[in-house]
């Protein structure tokens, strides 16, 4: 990766960021170490763009896209299918315009569809109220007389209205209660009374919870107004349903749509970006990073535009904060998805997909070992791959998923396992008394042992790749006396303790057990006196502790890759097993596939899960440096179409 600085034309900002944009290898940093400075802070200040603006466009856009999903009869199915578009019609203003214009035209139509969606509400709202009235054959204006007075008023449906009608009228009160209707909560009253008997009528009533209503703005009986509202409601419905449809028509402009969205979002970037450059309103200046294998076109870029530029070497110091671009080919970029779980690789560090990949891979098939479930894995990965290219962590996921099932349908065919023993059932069943197997070197049933014992191998020889992988590094940072006392010496002991076990020689383990103590002593020479005794001692013990328990424990967590394999292949032959025991053939299937589908789902994750785990804990920890700052460039990142290059 190379530091770069460019100094431009402010005239030019935009032209060039455009030119960056669509060449996609320049990463601009933010500016704020300079406007700390204040020989910088005085001189550039920030620049500005429509960022805001164009946030908002992506947020209508996006409006848009969910209206045509959820109207128009436009399915988007399991995976995004991209689009090829030609670069110029991609940046085409007058499509961006065309697509604006629709954009405009379906949010309108949304707004109206919520305004009558809501004048709906209220209006049911209001017929809902009005409902229990209708029995009521008096105008709701009818005003008040100088001597009498009307209130509509409710109370629990538990009230005696005739008692309350009784105490009206057996007392000196000039009021009247009249029944209009009732429902399960409550009961509907008119009151008719003395203008001067109104405050007694209201406390006689006031017992009962008896509550004014009111309603204002209407005019004519409760049954008339309830007839405006339906007319009203219906002709409202009649509106949205045509706004609904013409928002369905709409459907048609979708992948105009979706075209502009990913153009705003590359215009987001850009924006984004043109924050960071720091401008005196004459010239602009920003820095950043380039890889160094895109220096070349860089170079032919900014020369075109007149900038000044220069690009150097980062220092070790700036290290923790150069990005990281990892380089891939067909076999490591599906490794990126693990990566990107764990975290990347530090700067100046080693890339871990090209030393993962073999064991990742290699691992994941001796769990699952299954030839119908590698079979599926690697369908499922062309199928996607060619059909919808995706991008990002899903083409990660389905590559990974391919070059897995490949490693799965080889240890299957190893193990003679075609969803567990599938064809021996099936055959069975079709004709009773045939036996019949597939071939195998080896099955996890029958030789449970030896795959245990061959788990631990492969993660020893795993472990050892580490440490030597790690000595690399101590060499290559001239650390060679850690490297020596570190890695060697449990070398010497690894193979000394081989070599007795073979009764071949005792003398390799002891010389290494001599180096353990040796490298003890190298560790404790800062100390002095009967210090560097002691810490010799407590650094011999500390050793062998740390080493002997590390190593067993990670040499032990191997044993996962015979579990998983023995566990998938007992839980595939037991549903099999059921499946044959009404001896019919369609029973079979639907117990065998069934079962065998749950079996490959849960190993599907559970062997990603404990794979993961391997590399992770047992593989990273002898050399793996992570806190890696990922390399974003300015580029145009696109989620619904793919760019044509002209």
């Amino acid at each position: 990766m190379k530091k770069l600085r460019v100094v431009a034309m402010a005239a030019e900002r935009d032209e060039l960021l455009r030119a960056l944009l669509r060449l996609g290898c320049v990463e601009i940093s933010e500016p704020d170490g300079l406007l700390n400075d204040p020989d910088w802070s005085a001189l550039l200040r920030r620049g500005v763009s429509p960022l805001m603006d164009t946030k908002g466009a992506i947020a209508d856009v996006t409006s848009a896209l969910n209206a045509i999903r959820r109207y128009a009869a436009v399915k988007d199915g399991l995976f995004i299918q991209r689009r090829p578009i030609r670069e110029s019609e991609f940046l085409s203003s007058d499509s961006a315009a065309q697509a604006k214009e629709t954009c405009d035209k379906i949010n309108g139509l949304l707004m109206q569809l919520a305004g009558l969606q809501s004048d709906k509400g209220r209006m049911t709202s209001r017929a809902a109220s009005l409902t229990p009235w209708k029995g009521l054959d008096f105008p709701l204006e009818t005003p008040d007389t100088a001597h009498v007075i009307f209130r509509m008023g409710v109370c629990p449906a538990a009230t005696d209205v005739g008692a309350l009608r009784a105490e009206l009228s057996g007392g000196e009160t000039a009021a009247e209660l009249y029944p209009v209707g009732a429902d399960k909560t409550q009961q509907y009253l008119l009151l008719i009374c003395h203008r001067a008997d109104e405050e007694a009528a209201m406390e006689a009533l006031r017992p009962a919870g008896f509550s004014v209503v009111t309603f204002q703005d209407c005019t004519g009986t409760p049954r008339e107004n309830l007839a405006k509202l339906e007319k009203s409601i219906a002709k409202n419905e009649a509106e949205q349903k045509r706004i609904v449809e013409a928002l369905a028509a709409c459907g048609g402009a979708r992948d105009a749509l979706r075209a502009y969205a990913d153009r705003l979002n590359a215009e987001a970037a850009q924006d984004a970006d043109a924050q960071r450059l720091l401008t005196d309103g004459t010239i602009v200046f920003f820095q950043g990073w380039v890889p160094a294998e895109s220096e070349k076109k860089l170079a032919a870029l900014l020369e075109k535009r007149d900038c000044a530029w220069e690009t150097a070497d980062p220092e070790e110091a700036e290290y923790p904060h150069v990005p990281v671009q990892l380089k891939n080919n067909w076999l490591t970029k599906p490794l990126n998805m693990v990566t990107d779980m764990y975290s990347l690789p530090a700067y100046g560090s080693l890339d871990p997909n090209p030393l993962m990949a073999p064991f990742f891979i290699l691992f994941y098939g001796i769990m699952l070992a299954d030839m119908g479930y590698g079979l599926l894995m690697m369908l499922a990965s062309v199928m996607v791959l060619k059909k919808y290219k995706p991008k990002g962590t899903m083409e990660h996921f389905f590559g990974l998923m391919g070059l897995c099932g490949i490693s799965t349908f080889i240890m299957g065919a190893i193990t003679g396992g075609f969803f567990g023993d599938f064809l021996t059932q099936l055959v069975g069943i079709i004709s009773p008394g045939t036996t019949f197997a597939l071939p195998a070197l080896f099955t996890p049933l029958n030789d449970t042992l030896m795959i245990l014992i061959g788990s631990m191998c492969l993660g020893f020889v795993q472990i050892l790749t580490g440490m030597a992988i790690s000595f690399y590094k101590k060499l290559k940072r001239g650390q060679v006396m850690d490297a020596i006392w570190e890695e060697v010496t449990w070398w010497v002991v690894f193979a000394g303790l081989a070599l007795a076990i073979l009764g071949v020689t005792n003398i390799v383990l002891v010389a290494g057990g001599v180096m353990v103590l040796a490298g003890a002593f190298y560790g404790a020479k800062d100390n002095k006196g009967a210090g560097k005794i002691l810490g010799a001692f407590t650094g011999v013990f500390g050793s062998l502790y740390n080493h002997v328990t590390g190593y067993f424990g990670d040499i032990l967590s191997y044993s996962r890759l015979m579990a998983l394999m023995l566990a998938g292949s007992v839980i595939a032959q037991v549903f099999n097993t059921l499946g044959a025991i009404p001896s019919n053939v369609v029973v079979f299937l639907i117990i065998s596939l069934a079962g065998n589908a749950l079996n490959f789902a849960l190993n599907l994750l559970g062997c990603y899960v404990h794979d993961l785990r391997l590399q992770c804990l047992e593989y990273f920890n002898k050399f793996y440096e992570d806190g890696g700052k990922r390399f974003r460039p300015l580029a145009i990142n696109t989620k619904y179409v793919d760019i044509v290059k002209e």
